[in-house]
């Protein structure tokens, strides 16, 4: 086990006593969606990284101990900083248990692939909403000249005269995809040249760091990315970008429960889509160098959002602006882009009083509705979120089960919602 200072203490529930407005400032940690990637990205080094920045969540510990088993060396310098080296980092000894709870560990495929020229994987885990096939990941293996194959639960991948440099076209944008052949392409013989890639912010910070560690990769946060395969790689010290996702979490709960937050520690360009949509809804957002200052007066007003692949509407934020929908005036339309089974978070919330409508990968909100405390379920990560804030608006004591997924994304969630001024426990 990892000596973590930070090791999150377990619970069984959350209890959330709802009507309090949130003021104050809230400091947001490192992106969980781009520390996975480059925890992994460390494995290409075969030397010391230092990490700063890591949000301590669980799928960061999980990470952190599956390099661990594997034969690396995990040093915990400060609760958000942490020295990763990977010289003896032994391949094909995934432990099976955490792989199977987190769909970061796909990323141990394309990391032992450009590491070792062959990966054993077993297939990962993570929040269920919908099918998260792996195919454009292994397409991109194949263009690079790896075999794949799965066998007995597991994921196979062997490169036996090695990986070389290719054009890779993915049918459909994929963050996880793109990860992977930057992983396995960036040690890989000649230029890799990945069309529709992902442009999300985590995947520019995984090219600055493998560019910090040597590597030439240019394109990131564009459709194609250029990968000019090197020699070897070094290691560096690094700082992961703040989390966009749990800075657009606390102002979504700041404008539901009509009060003033000052998020901190963020990188507003990221927020815009967010921003734009709390200032469709009638919420005050004030951007600052690294913050931004969200102020409402409760009274929302129902939008329509439709989620995209960046930079359109992130999918990880549609349950959140679910929830805030269920208090607004009028009726909102929610149209899932991404995953087909992202609306499971409307049964809990139906619980609580919501009138919500879902026809496939559409629904509908009939806003303010009487929402009032029940027991209800974190059936996901950002479910939970959903639940969290609507637990922070409606009258009444909610009781939240299934924390675990909660934790998955969010560090301390439960001390930061209290310094707001939430009555949480």
């Amino acid at each position: 086990m990892i000596n973590n200072p930070t090791t999150l203490q377990d619970t069984d529930k959350i209890i959330i006593k709802g009507g309090n407005r949130l003021f104050g400032s809230v400091d947001i940690s490192g992106m969980k969606n781009a520390a996975l990637p480059i925890l992994f990205a460390t494995i290409l080094t075969k030397s010391k990284c230092v990490i700063e920045n890591l949000p301590a969540v669980s799928d960061v510990t999980q990470s952190l101990e599956i390099l661990q088993e594997m034969g690396a060396i995990v040093r915990y310098l400060t609760p958000t900083t942490v020295e990763v080296d990977t010289e003896s980092f032994r391949q094909g000894l995934a432990p099976f248990d955490l792989v199977s709870k987190m769909r970061g560990s796909t990323y141990l495929l394309g990391a032992e692939l450009g590491r070792f020229g062959k990966a054993n994987v077993n297939y990962p885990g993570g929040c269920d909403f919908g099918v998260r096939p792996i195919d454009q990941h292994i397409k991109g293996f194949e263009a690079l000249g790896a075999r794949v194959w799965m066998e007995n639960g597991y994921i196979n991948a062997e490169a036996e005269h090695g990986l070389f440099g290719n054009s890779v076209y993915f049918d459909v944008t994929s963050v996880g995809a793109t990860v992977n052949v930057m992983l396995a392409s960036v040690l890989a013989e000649g230029m890799t040249i990945i069309e529709n890639a992902a442009r999300e912010p985590h995947i520019v910070d995984l090219a600055n760091f493998f560019n910090t560690c040597g590597a030439n990769i240019t394109g990131a946060g564009t459709s194609v990315i250029k990968v000019r395969g090197v020699k070897e790689l070094h290691g560096c010290t690094y700082t992961i970008i703040p989390d966009m996702i749990e800075a657009g979490t606390f102002m979504v709960a700041a404008a539901t429960t009509g009060g003033r937050v000052r998020v901190t520690n963020i990188i507003p360009k990221h927020m815009e889509t967010v921003s734009t949509k709390l200032i469709e809804m009638g919420v005050q957002i004030e951007e600052h160098d690294d913050a931004i200052t969200v102020t409402s007066d409760g009274k929302l007003k129902s939008v329509n959002i439709k989620t995209l692949p960046y930079p359109g509407f992130p999918t990880d934020m549609h349950p959140q602006f679910g929830a805030a929908l269920c208090f607004a005036e009028g009726t909102g339309i929610i149209t899932e882009g991404i995953w087909e089974s992202r609306f499971r978070y409307t049964e809990e919330l139906g619980k609580m009083g919501a009138n919500i409508i879902v026809n496939g990968k559409t629904a509908t909100y009939i806003g303010k509705h009487q929402m009032t405390g029940a027991r209800v379920k974190a059936v996901d990560l950002r479910g939970g979120a959903a639940v969290m804030i609507a637990a922070l608006a409606a009258e009444g004591v909610s009781e939240i089960t299934g924390v675990d997924v909660i934790r998955r994304g969010y560090y301390d969630v439960v001390g930061k919602l209290k310094a707001l001024g939430a009555d949480i426990q």
